[in-house]
């Protein structure tokens, strides 16, 4: 049918650029040889189709249809504005089977418009390695993300205008028909003893914003006062949703909500327009972090280290923190009540920004030389996972199942679909899994018979039974890949370096867990004797100042002396050498570092906030800069290269997909939190469940059907004879 089509546009009026039509006029004569067989449908054939799909179905395809159409000729109109219409449906169907399917030009002509449909699903993409082209099928988990994601964001879409109409037409959208009103006037005066409410019915109808703080969608409120809420008004919850958006979400039974989405209920879609649109952004961050990563539109560079640029940078980030963004924080200890801020958040949060900041540079600049201390500032995550953890736990006494679940949310939600997205194994981010074991063994720590907390002895025998596992696992050899054995699915990794191909799969998670495999549990005892220090120093602050100056300068010396052995006998040891002394030693620079960052009040008070603000999203940070900042060009790829957005100008390039990095980063941390908030019921255990258990069942049901439609693909191909012509294996 297609060859019929270009057959009958040559018969059609000569456009005015009579060169080019020619040019491609001929070369599309020379490539109508391929002669496959074509489908066709008679009269009674067509006759015979299915009936028509529901009005509802139809606006979903039509809109992704019109989408795509509209896409591609905005693309072939300003990419070709020479042509006339026949020669750019011509140039749009070559377009397709070049730059989509990966066809050769001499290919593309005389092929059936059906028998292309399957190899849409085996859509390539060429992407630059280090060692020249290479081609990627997209894996079923890509598909399956497609098909969840592109409902979601039409339904966003209707949403938006459904809003729209709402605004500008408030009288069709509201909820109450005149008996409905006149049975909500006279509940309101029955109420308020005569008082029929505050706003009359043509001023509703004349203020739909009035309107919405009356009354929600689903039931009637009562209209005590003509200022909503608090929460709702002030601030969304760390992204956007309000309680009562999300209220509004978990209100509803899960198959309820389902149904409704997959109807495309107006309502439903009006209440969850917030939700919808958080979804949607994520789905299009991670669609950038693909195109970034895994095609060929962006440009990548090669890494160059100059130490020179590299503490210039630093310092001049320090030097621009210190003098915007320094604060004196007044904030009280949750155990004495007086302003010691010992340890205190803030101080926590620069620490982690301050390091994020390096780790980053280490990256970008693949600066070798400070290999050593990345490692240090690595153990310092760690430990901090072990402090924050058993702090929260050991205070709150909060082991609920919603706690548990908000913070694997955190920890893993984002790598997941980066995961499934971008086909990268889970230990390629070893970040993640690590910090999610030592969160676990946190939680179990303290968790099992967390009733006798309290007691010192048993708090003893815990934190005893913690290093005996570690040493069990990790020391005894033989021991960790037999426990890990089962997990290697999820844990396991394989680099595509291929002087690393011999490596066992759990290789990489032996490695990078047993590097920092003691020193959350270092966190843990700093965090138990947290309270006791604390008095302490409220003593020593409070003792006379030649006394106070002596203990505070000895801690000092001590301090520095042994961060100088370190340095000089474990700091100084090469790459290979220092790995076998890091689980032991780790401890002693993170010791130092806390001395010498709280041995004054006046140094404890203030903190450096733009530090901080980069340490509260040190996770998306790290999980970013694999794609949208750095390039790894394949799966489970080492981020070996820049991305280029600027060729030849690395320093205006740095400025410009770092600025980019950072903001995609910050709303990462934004839409993790709001749709948190939605998806993880605080305090509604069944609800959990029912989320998690429509979670799996549509992720399972999504990756079926991405399944079954890339299998589909071949037996056609291979029925038709178009396997060996698109080079699919």
């Amino acid at each position: 049918m297609i060859g019929h089509t270009l057959s009958s546009m040559k018969t059609m009026e000569q456009p005015r650029h009579t060169q080019d039509t020619t040019t491609i006029n001929g070369w599309f004569e020379r490539v109508k040889t391929t002669s496959l067989p074509t489908v066709s449908l008679s009269l009674k054939q067509r006759s015979s189709l299915p009936p028509s799909l529901p009005p509802r179905l139809l606006q979903i395809f039509l809109s992704i249809s019109l989408f795509r159409v509209f896409f591609s000729c905005i693309c072939i109109r300003h990419l070709l504005p020479v042509f006339s219409r026949p020669v750019l449906a011509r140039l749009l169907f070559t377009w397709v089977l070049i730059i989509c399917f990966r066809l050769p030009p001499s290919h593309c002509s005389g092929i059936d418009l059906i028998r292309l449909v399957p190899i849409f699903f085996q859509f390539r993409i060429g992407s630059h390695c280090g060692n020249g082209g290479r081609r990627a099928d997209y894996a079923w988990a890509e598909v399956s993300f497609l098909l969840g994601v592109i409902p979601v964001f039409v339904a966003w879409i209707y949403s938006e205008f459904l809003e729209y109409k709402k605004i500008s037409s408030p009288a069709k959208f509201l909820p109450f028909s005149n008996k409905k009103w006149r049975n909500f006037q006279k509940h309101r005066k029955d109420v308020n003893g005569g008082n029929v409410g505050m706003f009359k019915k043509e001023e509703t109808f004349k203020n739909p914003i009035k309107l919405n703080q009356c009354h929600s969608d689903n039931n009637l409120v009562e209209l005590g006062s003509e200022t909503i809420k608090e929460d709702d008004r002030a601030i969304l919850l760390e992204g956007g949703l309000t309680k009562s958006a999300s209220a509004k979400f978990n209100g509803s039974s899960v198959k309820v909500n389902l149904i409704r989405f997959l109807t495309m209920d107006d309502s439903f879609l009006l209440e969850n327009r917030l939700t919808l649109r958080a979804m949607s952004e994520f789905g299009a961050i991670l669609t950038y972090f693909y195109i970034c990563d895994r095609t060929e539109l962006l440009g990548h560079s090669t890494k160059k280290y100059n130490r020179d640029l590299f503490i210039f940078l630093y310092l001049l980030l320090v030097i621009v923190s210190y003098m915007t963004s320094l604060k004196k924080h007044h904030d009280k200890s949750a155990f004495s009540g007086k302003a010691l801020l010992y340890l205190n958040r803030h101080q926590t949060e620069e620490w982690k920004g301050w390091m994020q900041v390096l780790f980053l540079m280490y990256h970008y600049f693949a600066a070798a030389e400070i290999y050593n201390a990345i490692r240090v500032f690595i153990a310092a995550y760690v430990w901090m996972t072990g402090f924050g953890n058993f702090s929260y736990y050991y205070i709150r006494k909060d082991f609920s199942l919603a706690r548990f679940a908000q913070m694997m949310w955190r920890l893993n939600f984002f790598v997941a679909f980066c995961c499934i997205v971008l086909n990268n194994d889970y230990m390629l981010y070893y970040i993640c899994p690590m910090h999610t074991l030592f969160t676990l063994m946190v939680y179990g720590a303290l968790g099992i018979f967390n009733k006798y907390n309290e007691i010192r002895s048993v708090m003893a025998v815990k934190i005893l039974v913690c290093f005996l596992v570690v040493i069990l696992i990790w020391e005894i050899p033989g021991v960790f890949y037999i426990f890990w054995g089962p997990s290697a699915f999820l844990l396991g990794y394989s680099d595509p370096d291929p002087s690393k191909q011999g490596l066992p799969r759990l290789h990489e998670w032996h490695f990078r867990s047993g590097l920092d495999r003691y020193i959350w549990i270092i966190g843990m005892i700093y965090a138990y004797y947290h309270p006791n220090v604390e008095k302490w120093m409220e003593k020593l602050e409070e003792t006379e100042t030649k006394r106070r100056l002596t203990i505070k300068t000895s801690i000092v010396t001590v301090s520095l002396f042994a961060g100088y052995l370190w340095y000089e006998y474990i700091y100084k040891l090469d790459k290979a050498t220092y790995n076998k002394f890091h689980p032991y030693t780790s401890w002693i620079p993170i010791t130092v570092y806390i001395c010498l960052r709280n041995f004054t009040q006046h140094l404890r008070s203030y903190s450096l906030t733009l530090f901080a603000w980069l340490g509260k999203i040190t996770l998306e940070t790290y999980i970013s800069q694999f794609h949208i900042w750095l390039r790894s060009n394949q799966p489970n790829g080492q981020p070996k290269w820049l991305l280029s957005l600027i060729p030849d100008y690395p320093f205006l390039n740095f400025m410009l997909t770092t600025a980019i990095y950072i903001l995609v980063s910050l709303r990462l941390f934004e839409l993790t939190n709001t749709l948190k908030t939605v998806f993880i019921p605080t305090k509604d255990n069944r609800r959990l469940l029912h989320n998690s258990l429509a979670g799996i069942g549509i992720a399972l049901c999504l990756y079926c059907i991405g399944f079954i439609l890339l299998q589909i693909p071949h037996a056609l191909l291979d029925k038709s004879g178009l396997k060996g012509l698109c080079g699919i294996k």
